[in-house]
């Protein structure tokens, strides 16, 4: 039987229930201390994984699309910022500021990498410069999201005075170190790691699973569902919706401005309107405290579904078009 197209994918279906779980047994006192520390493990051999999977060949073939490179990251860094930081006005009553504080965290966060591959892959795009631009865009993504995060957060007014520089040091920490190891070591373990990409999938998705619950955890003790009205749920589903159309328009309108292939234009889409849950639930974890990682995660978790159902049904349509086939050349008969 075939999974109808807009079911959330078995992921998010975790996702929701590692949210009940929390919700129902939150984790409280040494077992959240325990949680905590595996929570660390976890979330280094994910980025570690990451790096033994990268390949530098891919990296190599796609790097020479530097004005597709160029607006990609215009798009993740500075345009999505400016969106999130210019309709705040608007959107925020929508909302609680929390949830908000959530949105433009969200804003500053770097490219999916496995999804927008696929995407792009799945549509017939110029999967080189995708591997290459979302792969670039994570790394960007460990010094310019914290700079990014300070700066949206001081026009929130929600600033903690923690310094910017000690967040991209424990971000260093955390996840580019053990993404460099992988790197170095991907001559040694890159063709185990590939034969067994499968199995490794649960690594990432038990590292993301194990910091939503103990965020998530944190929060419903702080009270997070008493103090988050349906009504803002609905608003926060709205300002995602709202935030992921109008990238999308604006990333193909701008390929097409500026006279890119098709195949260029393709990965343009996927690789700027997208925002990574994988990088975004180990990097709250850093920049935020423990009971504000709740609603501070909520709008990624929700833009992550919103945009593999959006990213789904525009790839197939892409995927759809008429290959442009080659112009064979009439040649006249010769006269007898």
């Amino acid at each position: 039987m075939a999974r109808p197209r807009l079911m959330p994918d078995n992921f998010t279906l975790m996702l929701v229930a590692t949210v009940i779980l929390a919700s129902v047994l939150p984790c409280r006192g040494l077992a959240a201390q325990i949680a905590n520390v595996v929570t660390n493990i976890a979330i280094g051999l994910l980025f570690f994984l990451h790096g033994a999977k990268l390949s530098r060949q891919a990296l190599v073939a796609g790097i020479t699309h530097w004005r597709l490179h160029l607006l990609v990251f215009a798009f993740t860094f500075i345009s999505f910022p400016l969106l999130g930081w210019a309709l705040q006005p608007l959107l925020a009553p929508l909302v609680t500021p929390e949830l908000y504080l959530g949105v433009l965290f969200m804003c500053a966060l770097p490219a999916t990498v496995q999804s927008s591959i696929a995407f792009v892959s799945m549509a017939r795009g110029n999967v080189s410069a995708a591997v290459c631009s979302a792969s670039l865009s994570s790394l960007l993504g460990i010094f310019l999201t914290p700079l990014l995060v300070r700066l949206l957060l001081d026009a929130h007014g929600g600033s903690d005075g923690q310094s910017t520089l000690d967040a991209i040091v424990k971000i260093c920490v955390q996840l580019l170190l053990p993404f460099v190891a992988g790197q170095l070591l991907r001559p040694v373990i890159g063709h185990w790691v590939d034969r067994h990409k499968g199995k490794l999938k649960f690594v990432d998705q038990g590292s993301i699973l194990l910091v939503v619950y103990t965020a998530f955890s944190a929060a419903v003790i702080e009270g997070l569902w008493r103090e988050t009205p349906i009504l803002s749920l609905v608003g926060l589903v709205f300002i995602c919706a709202t935030l992921l159309t109008l990238v999308l328009l604006a990333t193909r309108y701008s390929a097409r401005l500026l006279g890119m292939s098709k195949e260029d234009e393709i990965t343009v889409v996927f690789c700027g309107s997208k925002k990574s849950l994988a990088t975004g639930v180990p990097m709250a974890k850093v920049l935020f405290a423990g009971s504000t990682m709740g609603p501070v995660l909520l709008p990624i978790m929700l833009f992550h579904q919103i945009q593999l159902m959006v990213c789904a049904v525009l790839a197939q349509r892409y995927a759809k078009r008429e290959a442009v086939a080659p112009v064979t050349p009439v040649v006249a008969p010769l006269p007898k």
